[in-house]
């Protein structure tokens, strides 16, 4: 029985790798779709605790001019009065996570939220009144019968978003932790580019 096992994984291996036919390049993309969405996301998601460990930028709502060359002195200049309201300083905004924020198409790896341990400045990922999540930074955290609920901002947004004033932790999908691949997510995104609002689509631009 084992050299039957043997053979069939040898011919398998041949068929999904070195098979350059259409069928074996079928088998190969079904293949990889398989293991993909069976074994590397949950194993993904069992590791990080989280539904979501990675997460595509939809949106230019924290776009930083520039991207990875910003200028972060011009853009603060640019978008100083919002985080003043909150009491946010230049000297706070340089100390935190994405401080260049981040581009439509980009990949972030994204860990479970533990509400107790969140700051001001970090970039969560939650449930909002809209069809995808949205990855946005908190600017302020109450608490309240042993209960935090968060308040955020999109950095390249001149102002928030109804629903994100008062977001409940179990709301809450992850925390985002560091950029995987700029622009790669593109490779999906492009395929629901026209379905958008035609404001929401292409490369981003500086609110």
């Amino acid at each position: 029985m084992s050299g039957d096992v043997k053979k069939f994984f040898n011919k398998f291996w041949q068929i999904v790798w070195k098979d350059d036919s259409p069928k074996g390049w079928l088998i190969s993309v079904i293949f990889i779709f398989v293991v993909i969405k069976f074994i590397f996301f949950p194993v993904m998601s069992f590791a990080t605790g989280t539904t979501l460990p990675l997460a595509i930028v939809e949106s230019c709502s924290m776009y930083h001019q520039g991207n990875l060359l910003s200028n972060f002195d011009n853009w603060w200049k640019n978008h100083e009065s919002k985080y003043s309201e909150q009491i946010i300083n230049k000297l706070d905004f340089q100390d935190f996570i994405f401080k260049n924020g981040f581009n439509k198409g980009d990949i972030l790896f994204i860990l479970k939220a533990k509400p107790e341990k969140l700051e001001i400045g970090d970039v969560i990922i939650f449930n909002g009144r809209t069809n995808n999540p949205i990855i946005h930074r908190i600017i302020s955290i109450k608490e309240e019968n042993g209960k935090r609920t968060f308040s955020t901002i999109g950095d390249n947004n001149n102002g928030q978003l109804s629903f994100e004033k008062n977001i409940q932790e179990e709301q809450l999908i992850g925390k985002a932790v560091f950029k995987i691949a700029p622009y790669l997510g593109w490779g999906k995104l492009i395929f629901y580019e026209y379905i958008r609002p035609k404001s929401e689509r292409g490369l981003c631009q500086e609110n």
